[in-house]
C-alpha cells in the first residue's frame, strides 16, 4: 500500500468567519504541496479543522481539492464525525468526489468503548469503500487505541493504515516491532507529532503525517528523504532547523501556529475558526523568527552542497 507511505502533508482549510471554505485559497495551498513532491495530501485532518466545518463545506473542500490536484497527488480525506451515520455519509461524499483514501478518528462526547470504536471504524470503512487510515489521536478524542484493537481493525476490509501519536517513551522501534508482529503484512504504521518525525522515520515508520508540510512542503520533504535514506546526520541537522517551530507547536498548538505561518508567507489570509483565537502579535514575531531560522539552515545546506559539487 503506497498511499500511506512517505510524507503526507496536512493543509489548513481557509474559511471566512461564517465557516465557508475559500476554495481558491485552498487550491493554491494544495497545488503548492503537489509541486513540492509530497507523497500525499491530508485534507480535513485536525490541521484542516474538520470538526469546525459543516458537511456541505467539507464536501466543497473535497471537490475543490480533487479539481485542483486530483490525479497529480493522492488525497486522503478526514471523515470523522460524532455519529456513525454522519461519518459514513462523509466517507461516501469523499469517494464520490474522487478521493484516494480516508482518515477516521473516533470523535465523541460520551466516552467510547473499544467495541463501539471497532464497530464505528468498520462501518465507515465499509461505507466509504476506500483505503482507510485509523487516526489514533487521544489528545483530541480522549480515546487511545490498544494494541489488541489495532490488531483487530487491521484485519477489517479497507482498513490499511494507522496514524499513531508519538510514543510516551519515544521508543519507536519497540512499538513498530510490536504492532507489525500483530498486523498483516503491508499494514502501514506512521506517526504524527512533527517534533518526533525524524526519530519515527529513522526508526522505520512508514509515514510522516505532517502538519508543517501543509505550508512548508519542500523543507519537510528534505527531512523525510534524508530519514528514509537512513542518513542520520543530515536528518538531525535538518531537524535542528525545525526546532524553534517545534517548540512553538508544543506551546501554542500547531493549529494556531499554522495560521500565523500562512499569513507570514503570504499564502492566504485566514484566521482560525472561533472560539480558537489567533496568536498575539508578540508571538507571531516568534513564529517569524522560527521561519527565518529554518530558512537559514536550508540556505547553509544549499551553499555547502554547491561548494561540494564545485570541488568535485
Amino acid at each position: 500500500m503506497t498511499l500511506f507511505n512517505g510524507l503526507s502533508a496536512f493543509s489548513i482549510t481557509p474559511t471566512d468567519a461564517a465557516g465557508r471554505v475559500d476554495t481558491a485559497a485552498l487550491a493554491r495551498l494544495l497545488e503548492r504541496i503537489a509541486r513540492a513532491g509530497a507523497s500525499s495530501i491530508g485534507l480535513l485532518g485536525s490541521t484542516g479543522g474538520y470538526a469546525y466545518l459543516s458537511r456541505d463545506e467539507r464536501r466543497r473542500a473535497v471537490e475543490a481539492a480533487m479539481e485542483s490536484v486530483g490525479g497529480k497527488i493522492p488525497v486522503i480525506v478526514g471523515v470523522g464525525a460524532l455519529r456513525t451515520d454522519e461519518a459514513e455519509a462523509l466517507a461516501r461524499d469523499a469517494k464520490a468526489a474522487g478521493a484516494d483514501g480516508l482518515l477516521l478518528a473516533p470523535m465523541s462526547y460520551t466516552p467510547l468503548t473499544e467495541e463501539e470504536v471497532f464497530r464505528h471504524m468498520a462501518s465507515v470503512a465499509s461505507a466509504g469503500g476506500l483505503p482507510l487510515c485509523i487516526y489514533n489521536n487521544p489528545g483530541t478524542t480522549r480515546f487511545a487505541f490498544s494494541d489488541s484493537l489495532i490488531a483487530q481493525l487491521a484485519k477489517v476490509d479497507n482498513i490499511a493504515a494507522i496514524k499513531m501519536p508519538l510514543p510516551a517513551d519515544r521508543d519507536f522501534r519497540d512499538e513498530l516491532a510490536r504492532l507489525r508482529a500483530m498486523t498483516p503484512a503491508g499494514f502501514s504504521i506512521g506517526y504524527s507529532g512533527d517534533w518526533g518525525a525524524a526519530d519515527s522515520l529513522l526508526s522505520g515508520g512508514d509515514a510522516w503525517y505532517s502538519v508543517v508540510a501543509g505550508l512548508l512542503p519542500a523543507e519537510a520533504l528534505s527531512l523525510t528523504r534524508a530519514a528514509l535514506a537512513g542518513d542520520r546526520t543530515e536528518t538531525e541537522r535538518l531537524d535542528q532547523g525545525f526546532q524553534p517551530l517545534w517548540s512553538l507547536f508544543k506551546e501554542f498548538g500547531s493549529f494556531r501556529v499554522m495560521y500565523a505561518i500562512a499569513d507570514l508567507l503570504g499564502l492566504c489570509r485566514a484566521t482560525p475558526p472561533r472560539p480558537v483565537l489567533p496568536l498575539k502579535a508578540a508571538d507571531i514575531l516568534r513564529v517569524e523568527a522560527a521561519l527565518q531560522n529554518l530558512k537559514g539552515v536550508a540556505e547553509a545546506a544549499h551553499a555547502a552542497d554547491t561548494s561540494s559539487h564545485a570541488s568535485a
